[in-house]
């Protein structure tokens, strides 16, 4: 269908410098049980067209969801209309922009279809899930659920490019609110988000730990509050991605480096003179643009603006590189950057977003990583986060903790919190967990953008340690 539009849209277009379509048809699922009660079902579709031309020395976009002849004629005599009134006002040379003329294609490596699993067998597996959850009346509130999206990408230029991509995701969750008196806990498991088909549940481990999830919950009731202090925290992988995209990510968006969301979301303490020589961490960091790596949640082969994608590093060795910059702003600050140029949808414009953001391992076992501390503290799973507009700033909550001393785990601590500031914590990295400690995650919610675009993004890192981090309990 896309190929059959694509064509349609060829014999419309006028005699500009460059015009480039980008098509998108989306299907959305959700299937969840809440307390053992089957949700209302829910199936989204979406579909439409994003044209953009260059012309007269400018360029303009417009996008459509009505895909007929005259629904795409309308939307070209937009772009162009646009290209012309913004000439005069320009910030790059309309040659220095993306002009895609290759030919290719990419998809989601799949092993087992979701369609392949009849209806009410995901129902059932749910319901099993659910019901896992319930290990005790003082489960208040427990679910289950399984997101699938299916995305189908087509972006053709003018001059000859065509280039198609297919993506399959699967996102399962459980969540289970434990409460007794005053005291309320609650523990999830929604990060495993990744592309393939239904062969990444087992991978996720879903919903095979659907009982220790409800257990952790019940535990934390009366588990002690997070001490108040300058201590050691190992961070686990869940609450590394947060920390990665928050202090890391975000920062080192290029457009927002050169001030592009300074009124909504926020701009960043990074500046262009840092990028070579800014020691943003300790030497063990090193972080990776890795949209390479087909079973996370926001790889590809080409970015929206069509330029090819392929892994880089962003910091090495502790020093900061290269930014999350997509060919437009790489044009606007003459700066290298990586193939990040990314939209949510059919009706905005592509912008510099994470992908997969990755910290590589290192050579250190998880009981090596609990060995190194002496006092400290174990962290999983965010349950809520702050951070300044420039990124600096943080302060985040986590959902379970564990007390380590004298270099072993000891008991579970509820409501633990811990902030800094994004480069000394970084330069506060002692250890870096190795392949055994890694997990691969992600989220869908990513915003940004004005109008908003959420968008999903991919993190990938092992546990870590950090020396002399501010920690305090939090409120039940």
């Amino acid at each position: 269908m896309l190929n059959d539009i694509a064509r349609a849209f060829a014999r419309l277009a006028p005699a500009v410098d460059f015009w480039s379509l980008r098509l998108v048809d989306e299907r959305e699922e959700h299937v969840m049980v809440r307390q053992g009660v089957l949700s209302p079902l829910s199936t989204q579709i979406n579909r439409g067209a994003f044209v953009s031309v260059i012309d007269g020395g400018g360029s303009g976009y417009a996008a459509t969801c009505d895909l007929t002849p005259d629904g795409l004629r309308a939307a070209l005599q937009q772009a162009r209309d646009w290209a012309h009134r913004n000439a005069p006002h320009r910030l790059v040379d309309t040659n220095d922009l993306p002009h895609p003329a290759q030919q290719a294609h990419y998809q989601t490596p799949v092993k087992q279809g979701w369609d392949s699993i009849l209806l009410a067998d995901k129902i059932a597996l749910l319901h099993d899930a659910c019901a896992a959850l319930a290990t005790d009346a003082r489960i208040v509130d427990r679910a289950a659920w399984l997101d699938r999206r299916v995305t189908e990408t087509l972006l053709v230029t003018s001059a000859g490019g065509h280039i198609a991509q297919h993506f399959e995701y699967v996102m399962p969750g459980l969540m289970a609110v434990a409460n007794e008196g005053a005291h309320t806990q609650r523990r999830t498991r929604s990060d495993g988000a990744s592309q393939g088909g239904w062969e990444r549940l087992a991978v996720l481990g879903f919903p095979d730990n659907a009982r220790e999830v409800a257990e952790q919950a019940l535990a934390l009731l009366h588990a002690p509050p997070c001490p108040t202090g300058a201590t050691d925290v190992l961070l686990m992988p869940d609450q590394m991605m947060l920390q990665i995209h928050e202090s890391i990510g975000h920062p080192l968006e290029l457009d927002r480096i050169l001030g592009d969301e300074r009124n909504f979301a926020g701009t960043s303490f990074v500046t262009q003179d840092m990028f070579g020589s800014y020691q943003y961490g300790s030497k063990l960091l090193n972080v990776t643009f890795d949209p390479t790596r087909t079973e996370q949640l926001a790889s590809y082969a080409y970015d929206d603006d069509g330029t090819a994608a392929e892994r880089t590093y962003l910091i090495r060795d502790g020093v900061l590189l290269r930014p999350l910059g997509g060919a437009t702003s790489q044009a606007r600050s003459g700066m290298l950057g990586v193939a990040n140029a990314r939209a949510c949808d059919w009706n905005r414009p592509a912008i510099d977003r994470m992908a997969n953001l990755n910290v590589e391992p290192g050579d250190s076992t998880f009981s090596e990583l609990v060995a190194s501390v002496e006092h400290g503290v174990l962290m999983e799973t965010n349950s809520s986060w702050s951070i300044d507009d420039s990124r600096n700033k943080f302060q985040f909550g986590c959902e379970l903790a564990r007390e380590i001393k004298n270099g072993e785990l000891k008991g579970l601590l509820r409501n633990p919190n811990y902030r800094g500031v994004s480069a000394t914590f970084w330069r506060n990295l002692v250890k870096v967990g190795d392949h055994s400690t890694f997990e691969v995650l992600g989220t869908p919610n990513c915003g940004k953008g004005e109008p908003q675009q959420v968008i999903h993004v991919g993190h990938a890192s092992p546990a870590c340690v950090f020396r002399d981090v501010d920690v305090f309990g939090g409120a039940d």
